[in-house]
């Protein structure tokens, strides 16, 4: 998967002439797609564990509506509105969990019946009208940026390019902040340190382990990649505070994930349900409790594009919910169950970003947008189904 995003990148530096990697265009990879990459942490996991969550879309849409009005109409604080919009969407994952995980209603009848349900309490609130603006503290969540505690210094390439065979790729054209550098910088010693820490626990299990040779070839592919993006945001104005959001939800779900009982159970039960209810795993309580943090993130995800468009529309997140779909399954999870990483699932919406930031470039008509989305999804499951064929 990360070798398709490299790809696409190369291909759409291409075919714009040099524009897409620019500080401006990485930058919007975050501000543009945060939505995305936030719903899709909580969407790996319905569909590791099994099921698939269609009203994510509407959900964002009814939670961005309920903060919309809680600030302009009722004059709550914006930080009371956000506490209270998280908790609305709990609730919401209550509400589907309970019909899903105990009264054993499939997900896929419940969720479209709430994606149903909750675009017409959407228009209800909203009276067909956009709701807003917002406050500047509640807006800075989808286009702030993190404040700048170190500086700025001249990028040394000023505005120079380099070409990767016919490919321009730009270097410098502004001022870099440190403070975004450091912190990517932070993050490669994070990810080597892991790496290791990882590598050595498998070697002392006794599990087989790749070539030395290729495993510091990979890590250095990895800082390499996340220094450049580091760099690229840098010359902009800096990490935008959806950015951040983000990183610290994939490390807190990679925790999760990898370290915590409660992320092998989920993975036990969307591999074979029956084994792990004999082996004492409640699955109904996992399920439930996945599709109450579906609730949150598709919250979080509707906090994010009101803030983004400063206003609460009846027409907000109408389709985001496959967009969501389609990068988890892109980013490798098995429509079977069982299968799928958060850095997988990142990856895949990093590259739906991508997708869509180069084709907006590029003046790709919406139909087309569409039709090349639905390829792509296509596409990758297809390529989970022949692979499951083969190892049957």
């Amino acid at each position: 998967m990360l070798a398709a995003l490299l790809l696409g990148l190369i291909l759409f530096q291409f075919t714009t002439n040099g524009v897409m990697l620019k500080s401006l265009n990485v930058t919007n990879i975050f501000l543009q797609n945060g939505y995305i990459m936030v719903m899709v942490l909580g969407m790996l996991l319905v569909i590791v564990i099994g099921h698939i969550d269609l009203s994510v879309g509407s959900v964002a849409a009814f939670t961005g509506a309920v903060a919309a009005v809680l600030m302009t109409s009722v004059g709550l604080d914006p930080i009371l509105a956000v506490v209270l919009t998280l908790l609305l969407g709990g609730v919401i994952g209550v509400w589907q969990g309970f019909w899903i995980a105990y009264l054993g209603v499939p997900s896929f009848i419940v969720t479209l019946a709430s994606m149903l349900l909750f675009r017409g309490l959407t228009l209800w609130m909203l009276g067909g009208q956009p709701v807003g603006p917002f406050d500047e503290s509640f807006r800075a969540i989808a286009s702030g940026f993190f404040p700048e505690f170190i500086g700025t210094v001249p990028d040394p390439f000023g505005a120079t390019e380099i070409k990767l065979g016919p490919v321009p790729v730009p270097l410098g054209g502004g001022d870099l902040h440190l403070s975004t550098l450091l912190m990517g910088a932070l993050l490669c010693v994070v990810v080597a340190v892991l790496g290791v820490r990882s590598r050595r626990e498998q070697v002392r299990y006794g599990f087989q382990v790749s070539p030395t040779s290729f495993f510091v070839l990979r890590n250095v592919l990895i800082t390499v990649g996340i220094m450049f993006l580091a760099y690229r945001i840098s010359g902009y104005n800096g990490l935008p505070v959806v950015a951040l959001i983000t990183f610290i939800l994939v490390g807190v779900y990679m925790f999760l994930t990898l370290r915590t009982v409660i992320g092998r159970r989920i993975y036990a039960v969307g591999g074979n349900a029956k084994a792990a209810m004999l082996s004492g795993v409640n699955s109904r309580r996992m399920v439930f409790l996945t599709f109450v943090n579906m609730g949150v993130l598709a919250a979080l995800g509707g906090l994010i594009i009101a803030a983004r468009f400063n206003s609460a529309t009846p027409k907000a997140g109408y389709g985001f919910e496959l967009d969501v779909i389609a990068a988890t399954f892109v980013g490798g999870a098995s429509m079977y169950g069982g299968i799928g990483t958060v850095a997988g699932a990142v990856i895949g919406a990093l590259f739906f970003g991508v997708l869509n930031i180069g084709m907006g470039i590029m003046s790709i008509p919406i139909d087309y947008q569409f039709a090349i989305k639905a390829l792509v999804l296509l596409g990758a499951v297809f390529f989970d189904v022949s692979s499951k064929g083969k190892d049957s």
